[in-house]
C-alpha cells in the first residue's frame, strides 16, 4: 500500500485534493484487494478440495501414492502466506483511506468529537481546561495524527508546557520540513497502528524495568544441555546407546533448568504484552530509518537511531527471533520437542540477555519515534493550513505582538482576526470591556492557544506573530468545587494567587484574567482588581483582562501608559443582537444585558 501511494505525484499544492485524490486511489486498491481476497479464497477451497480427493484416491482407493498429497499442501500453505498479505495490504488501504478522510473533515471543520481527545492529559494542569488543549473539539483532538502513546505523550508534552527559544526553532524546522512529507506522514499513520492508536507503555515499561538476570553462562548451560538431548536421541534412534541414556539424561536435564526456573517465569511472564508491540515497532522503525533528513532536529533523530552502527530494527527483529521461538512451542506437535530442548528457558535466557543489552536504548528509540509522530502532527496541521505561518521568537521580553490573529478551533471562514500588541509592541496590560457574547472570553482565548502552539513550535493562526517566550496563567473556566469545599469565588483568587506568584518566576508571564473577581462586590472588586493587575505588571507580566464592570476600566489610570482600555461592541438590528466581535480602543458605552433579556422573553 504504501509503496503503491509513494508512486503518486505529492506536488499538490491544494490539500483538499491532494486527499481526495488519496481516498481515491486507496479505494482503488482496496476494491483490487477484495477481489484478490476473493480469489485466493476460492483457490483454498479448491485446493482443500482437491486434497480431499487425493486423500480418497491415497487411502480408500489405493489408487495413488499418498505421496501426492503434498502438491496441495504445500500449494494451500504458499495460498495461505498470499491470504495473509492481502488481508494486510486490505488494512493498511482502509487506514490510509480513514486518515485522508480524517483529513477532510478537518479541512471542512467536521473534525470535532472524532478520534484521541487526549483527555487524560488534562488533569492537573494549571490551564489546559481553560485553553480547550485537551478534550472533545480540543486542540489536541484537531493536531494529533500519532498512531503510538509515545507519539501522544510527545504532543501532549509540548502543549503543556512551553519550549526554548533554541528548542522552538530546531521544531520549525523540522516542522517544515515535514510539511510536504505526505508519503512519510502517511506511513507513521498506517504502519504504526492495527487499532486506533498502538500500545507502547508495555514494552517501555519491561525495556526500564532491571532484567531478570540469567547470564551469558546459563544461556549458554542451556544449549549444551539441549545438545546433548539431541545428540542422544539420536544416539538412541540409531541404536548406538540404550534408551536409559536419554531417560537419565533428561532427569538431570530437568534438574538442570529447574535451577533456573524462577528466573525464566520472570522473563517469560514479562515479555508477554511487551511482544504484542514488537512488530509495530519493527515497522516503524524500519520505516524512519530509510528516510532522508536535512533539518538539525530531524537529522539528530535519525543519528540517534543509527547509533551503534546496527539499525534498531534490526536489533529488534531479533528479539522477535526469540519471540517467536517461544510463540511456536504452543503448537501441540511442537509442544514435547520444545520440553525436551528446552526451547522456553533458552528463549528466556536469549531475552533476558537481549534486554540486558538493549533495553535502556528501547526508551531512547520509543521516544525517537514518539517526538518523530508529534512533529509529523505538527507538519499535518502546517501542511492543512498554508496560510498559518510560523511565528518569530524573540530571547527578550516579555513581548507579544499578533497581527490578525483568529481562534484555530473556530472555523476560519468565521472566525475574527484582531491585533493584538502586548509589552514592547504596545501597553503591558488591555483591559477588555464589552457586553455578553461580544467576543472578550474568545480573544482571551485566541491569544493562550496561539500562545501554546508557538511554544510548541507550530504554526498560529495569524497573518504574523512575534513573541517571547512566557508562561501562562489563565482564568477563563473557574468552578466551584464541592469536594474541595471551595466557591466559585475562593477557586478564583487561588488560582489568581498562583499566577501571581509564578510572575515572580524567571520566565514572564501572559495573563488571561476573565471576568476578574466577578463573584463578589463592586467595590472589593475594584479595589482587589487594582491590585492584582498592579503586581503581575509590576512583577513583569504582560496580558487581558476582561470584565462586564465598567469601574475596573479606571484601573489603567493607576498604571499608566502600561496599560489600555479595548472593548467590543454590539448592536440590535430586527430585535436581535448582532456582534462584529471586532476589538476597538476605549471602553464600551453600553450593555446588552437587558436587551437579550427581553430578547427570551423576561420582562425587565
Amino acid at each position: 500500500m504504501a509503496n503503491e501511494l509513494r508512486r503518486l505525484d505529492t506536488n499538490v499544492a491544494a490539500p483538499r485534493q491532494e486527499y481526495e485524490r488519496r481516498v481515491a486511489h486507496a479505494s482503488d486498491l482496496i476494491a483490487r484487494g477484495e477481489r484478490a481476497h476473493l480469489i485466493v479464497s476460492n483457490l483454498r477451497l479448491a485446493l482443500a478440495a482437491a486434497a480431499a480427493a487425493v486423500a480418497w484416491l491415497a487411502f480408500v482407493r489405493n489408487a495413488i501414492s499418498p505421496g501426492w498429497l503434498a502438491a496441495p499442501a504445500l500449494g494451500f500453505l504458499a495460498l495461505m502466506v498470499v491470504h495473509a498479505r492481502v488481508i494486510r495490504r486490505n488494512e493498511r488501504s482502509a487506514r490510509a483511506r480513514r486518515l485522508y478522510e480524517r483529513g477532510i473533515d478537518r479541512l471542512e471543520d467536521r473534525w470535532a468529537g472524532g478520534g484521541p481527545d487526549g483527555a487524560r492529559f488534562a488533569a492537573g494542569h494549571p490551564y489546559a481546561r481553560d485553553l480547550d488543549l485537551f478534550g472533545a473539539g480540543s486542540m489536541f483532538q484537531l493536531l494529533d495524527t500519532a498512531r503510538t502513546e509515545a507519539g501522544e505523550d510527545a504532543l501532549a508534552d509540548w502543549l503543556r508546557a512551553p519550549a526554548s527559544v533554541d528548542e522552538i526553532r530546531a521544531r520549525q524546522a523540522a516542522v517544515d520540513e515535514l510539511r510536504p512529507r505526505v508519503d512519510f506522514r502517511e506511513a507513521l499513520a498506517v504502519l504504526a497502528a492495527e487499532t486506533y492508536v498502538g500500545r507502547t507503555t508495555a514494552l517501555a515499561a519491561w525495556a526500564t524495568s532491571p532484567p531478570a538476570g540469567l547470564s551469558g553462562r546459563t544461556a549458554a548451560a542451556l544449549v549444551g544441555s539441549a545438545l546433548t538431548t539431541a545428540i542422544l536421541a539420536a544416539a538412541t534412534a540409531a541404536g548406538t546407546v540404550g534408551s536409559g541414556w536419554i531417560v537419565g539424561w533428561i532427569v538431570v536435564q530437568s534438574a538442570l533448568a529447574g535451577i533456573w526456573r524462577r528466573q525464566v517465569a520472570a522473563v517469560l511472564g514479562r515479555i508477554d504484552l511487551p511482544a504484542f508491540e514488537l512488530n509495530l515497532l519493527v515497522e516503524l522503525l524500519e520505516r524512519i530509518e530509510r528516510e532522508p533528513f536535512s533539518s538539525p532536529r530531524l537529522a539528530a533523530l535519525h543519528a540517534e537511531l543509527s547509533a551503534g552502527g546496527v539499525p534498531p530494527s534490526r536489533r529488534i527483529a531479533r528479539l522477535q527471533t526469540f519471540v517467536s521461538a517461544l510463540d511456536s512451542t504452543h503448537n501441540l506437535l511442537v509442544r514435547p520437542i520444545a520440553y525436551l530442548l528446552l526451547v522456553r528457558s533458552q528463549a528466556a535466557a536469549a531475552i533476558d540477555g537481549w534486554h540486558g543489552t538493549y533495553g535502556p536504548a528501547v526508551a531512547r528509540w520509543l521516544r525517537a519515534v514518539g517526538e518523530l509522530e508529534a512533529l509529523a502532527s505538527l507538519a499535518t496541521y502546517a501542511y492543512e493550513h498554508p496560510a498559518d505561518p510560523f511565528p518569530s521568537l524573540v530571547d527578550e521580553g516579555p513581548m507579544l505582538d499578533a497581527v490578525a490573529l483568529a481562534h484555530p478551533l473556530i472555523a476560519q471562514r468565521a472566525a475574527v482576526p484582531n491585533d493584538v500588541r502586548l509589552g514592547a509592541a504596545g501597553p503591558r496590560m488591555l483591559v477588555v470591556s464589552g457586553s455578553n457574547m461580544s467576543g472578550k472570553s474568545t480573544l482571551l482565548r485566541a491569544v493562550g492557544v496561539n500562545v501554546v502552539l508557538a511554544l510548541a513550535g507550530a504554526p498560529v493562526r495569524a497573518a504574523r506573530m512575534a513573541l517571547s517566550p512566557l508562561a501562562i496563567g489563565a482564568t477563563l473556566r473557574v468552578e466551584d468545587s464541592l469536594q474541595a469545599g471551595h466557591s466559585r469565588f475562593y477557586t478564583e483568587i487561588l488560582r489568581i494567587r498562583a499566577i501571581v506568584e509564578a510572575a515572580r518566576g524567571a520566565l514572564p508571564v501572559l495573563f488571561l484574567l476573565d471576568e476578574i473577581l466577578h463573584g463578589t462586590n463592586s467595590y472589593d472588586r475594584r479595589i482587589g482588581a487594582e491590585a492584582i493587575v498592579r503586581a503581575l505588571v509590576e512583577a513583569g507580566a504582560i496580558g487581558l483582562v476582561t470584565t462586564h464592570d465598567l469601574a475596573l476600566t479606571d484601573v489603567i489610570e493607576t498604571l499608566g501608559p502600561r496599560a489600555a482600555n479595548v472593548h467590543f461592541e454590539d448592536r440590535i438590528e430586527d430585535g436581535k443582537m448582532v456582534f462584529d466581535y471586532r476589538m476597538r480602543e476605549g471602553v464600551v458605552e453600553r450593555s446588552n444585558a437587558l436587551a437579550l433579556m427581553r430578547a427570551i422573553g423576561l420582562d425587565v
